[in-house]
């Protein structure tokens, strides 16, 4: 079964009653935990921007707290999963100064855990490239937030 394209699936929607796209609605949240997740993000979440980075934030320091550091194997394993979790938010989301905020805040982190990422090349290489994508997406942001977001990135480039 071929899908169909946004601009089909939007004018199909019009021709729907309220109570059709509602079912619709549920029924596909059904199906896929990001899709459900999403529909959360959007119905309870997206009206406080700054509570949702918050508990993203919070999220991912227990994400790295429950890392099994007895291997490098482990850890860069681990690492990618919160990284993919963490960009899984950000689609939802969709806003640029909450994409740099918290691929900022993964990058302390990753910086900060212990054993440090300085003893293996495949996690310092994901570091690295992390902050260079950081850094791409800051100047699309207000000025304000540049200046703000372009210290945090130098402190990190500084202390990694």
């Amino acid at each position: 079964m071929k899908p169909a394209t946004l601009a089909e699936l939007k004018k199909e929607l019009h021709h729907r009653s309220g109570e059709e796209i509602l079912q619709l609605c549920l029924r596909l949240a059904r199906f896929k935990k990001e899709n459900k997740e999403l529909l959360t993000y959007l119905l309870f979440e997206s009206e406080d921007e700054a509570a949702f980075v918050e508990g993203v934030k919070t999220a991912v320091e227990g994400m790295f707290q429950e890392i099994n550091v007895k291997s490098y194997h482990y850890i860069k394993k681990s690492v990618r999963k919160i990284l993919a979790t963490l960009k899984r938010y950000i689609r939802y989301s969709g806003k640029r100064e909450t994409e740099v905020e918290l691929l900022l805040h993964f990058c302390q982190e990753l910086r900060d855990m212990r054993p440090s990422l300085g003893g293996n090349i495949t996690l310092k290489n994901l570091y690295q490239r992390q902050l260079a994508y950081i850094e791409k997406r800051i100047p699309l942001l207000h000025e304000d937030l540049q200046h703000d977001y372009g210290q945090l990135l130098a402190g990190l480039r500084a202390q990694g």
